[in-house]
C-alpha cells in the first residue's frame, strides 16, 4: 500500500508498505543534478553529496559511518543528471535512527575546510580513475558531442579544474537555490506503517521557503556532432547517439521496444550480429536515457582499431534495417514481454520500489500500479515504434570516438 503525503512546506513523503520484510530503506531525492550547474560550478552537486558524509554539527565522518555499521545498515548516496539522492537500508527496529542520521546530514551538515579540502582530492582521484576508463567517459563525450553548450553536456563529476575552484559559499548558495522544500522527495520502502511519516516531516525540518531555481529547465536542442579523443588503448570504443524521447512522451515505452530490439538485451540484433556471428566485439549494447524533456538512445561498441569504422558501418546498416524494414513478429511479441519481466523482476527489492516511488513522484507526480504499466506496454502499437524508428537517421547520429593512438 502507497501512503502519500505532501508536508507543509513543500516537501514530499511517500511510503511503500511492505509487511513480509524486516528492513527499511529510506532515501532523500533532491531535484538537482549536473543539467542545473553553471559551466563554473560543473560538479557541486556531486561534490555536495560527498560533503554530507564529511560531518555535521553532531557527528564526525567516522561516526556516520559507525552508526550504519554499528546496526548492521547501508548508506550511500548518488547523483544524475537531473537528481541526487542519498539513502540508507536498516533493519525496521532502526528506522527513526536513520531518518534522523539522514536529517542530520542534510540539514547539518558544517563543510569545514580542511574536509572540503581533503574530499576535493578524493573526487580529483574519481575523475582520473573515470578517465583511465575509456568505456566509461566516452558516455560522457557523447553527451558533450549530443548537446554541446547545454548543462546536460558536462560531467556529473565536473572537471579538475571546476572542482578545484569550488569555495565553501558556493556550497551554501547553491543548496539554499536547489535544496529546498519543493524539490525535495523523502521515499520509504519496507516494514514501516503510515505513522512513520509523521516521524519524518518531525524529523527533516527543512525550513527554507525560498523557490527552487529554475536555471536547468531549458530543453537541450540535439546536435548530429562528432567528438573524437586519441588514448593509449588496447581498444577503441564507439558511442552512436540519437535523439531519444522524454519521461512523460507517450512514445516512451515505443523507445523502450525499440532499444530491446536493437541492442537492449542477448537476444538483440546488434549483439547477434556483431558479436555472436561477426566476433567483432565482446561488448556492444544500447540504451536509452530520457530526461525530464528529451533523451538520447545510446549505441555503445568496443573493437579492435583496424575494425573500428566496419564496426560503425555495420551498426548504421543494422539501424537502417530496422528503420526500413521493422520488427519481426517474433521481435514484437518477445520485445513487450521481456519488458514486462524486467520490470516485474527490477522491483523485487525495497531499494528498486524506493527509486522508483522517488522518481515518479519527483519527475512525474503520479504513482501508475504495475498493472497500470503492463497495459502501457501491450498498449504499444507497430505505428507507434516505426515514428520511432523514423528518427534513426544516419544523418542525425551524435558520434564519440575514443581509439589509439
Amino acid at each position: 500500500m502507497l501512503h502519500r503525503k505532501e508536508c507543509s512546506n513543500g516537501m514530499r513523503i511517500v511510503l511503500e508498505e511492505i509487511t513480509s520484510v524486516r528492513s527499511v530503506t529510506i532515501g532523500i531525492w533532491v531535484k538537482t543534478g549536473s543539467r542545473d550547474e553553471s559551466t563554473e560550478l560543473n560538479g557541486i552537486s556531486h561534490f555536495i553529496e560527498h560533503m554530507l558524509f564529511k560531518g555535521t554539527e553532531n557527528r564526525t565522518s567516522q561516526e556516520i559511518a559507525e552508526a550504519f555499521d554499528g546496526i548492521g545498515g547501508e548508506i550511500n548516496a548518488f547523483t544524475s543528471k537531473e537528481y541526487t539522492c542519498f539513502y540508507a537500508k536498516v533493519l525496521d527496529t532502526h528506522k527513526e535512527l536513520a531518518i534522523e542520521i539522514l536529517a542530520d546530514m542534510l540539514l547539518h551538515s558544517t563543510f569545514d575546510q580542511t574536509e572540503m579540502e581533503r574530499e576535493k582530492n578524493v573526487v580529483l582521484e574519481e575523475i582520473n580513475m573515470t578517465e583511465d576508463t575509456p568505456d566509461d567517459i566516452i558516455h560522457d563525450l557523447l553527451a558533450e558531442a549530443a548537446y554541446q553548450q547545454h548543462p546536460l553536456a558536462k560531467p556529473i563529476l565536473g572537471s579538475k579544474s571546476t572542482v578545484n575552484q569550488l569555495a565553501q559559499q558556493d556550497i551554501f548558495q547553491y543548496m539554499q537555490n536547489h535544496y529546498v522544500p519543493e524539490n525535495i522527495v523523502v521515499s520509504i520502502v519496507g516494514n514501516a506503517n503510515s505513522s512513520f511519516i509523521k516521524t519524518v516531516e518531525d524529523t527533516l525540518t527543512v525550513e527554507n521557503q525560498s523557490l527552487p531555481d529554475k536555471k536547468g529547465a531549458s530543453k537541450p536542442v540535439f546536435y548530429p556532432k562528432q567528438i573524437s579523443q586519441t588514448k593509449e588503448t588496447e581498444q577503441a570504443h564507439l558511442c552512436l547517439g540519437y535523439e531519444g524521447v522524454g519521461i512523460e512522451d507517450n512514445l516512451e515505452y515505443a523507445m523502450m521496444i525499440v532499444n530491446n530490439v536493437l541492442g537492449g538485451s542477448m537476444s538483440s540484433r546488434l549483439f547477434q550480429e556483431i558479436r555472436e556471428k561477426e566476433g567483432m566485439a565482446y561488448s556492444i549494447f544500447s540504451y536509452h536515457s530520457a530526461f525530464v524533456d528529451s533523451g538520447l538512445l545510446t549505441i555503445y561498441a568496443g573493437t579492435s582499431k583496424n575494425q573500428l569504422y566496419i564496426v560503425q558501418d555495420k551498426i548504421y546498416y543494422i539501424v537502417d534495417q530496422l528503420r526500413m524494414n521493422g520488427l519481426s513478429n517474433k521481435e514484437w511479441q518477445n520485445s513487450k514481454e521481456q519488458l514486462k519481466g524486467l520490470y516485474m523482476l527490477s522491483l523485487e527489492s525495497t531499494n528498486s520500489k524506493m527509486s522508483r516511488n522517488a522518481r515518479n513522484e519527483l519527475l512525474l507526480q503520479t504513482h501508475p500500479s504495475l498493472d497500470e504499466i503492463m497495459k502501457k506496454i501491450d498498449e504499444v502499437k507497430l505505428d507507434d515504434v516505426q515514428q520511432i524508428l523514423d528518427t534513426l537517421q544516419s544523418d542525425r547520429v551524435a558520434t564519440a570516438i575514443i581509439s589509439p593512438e
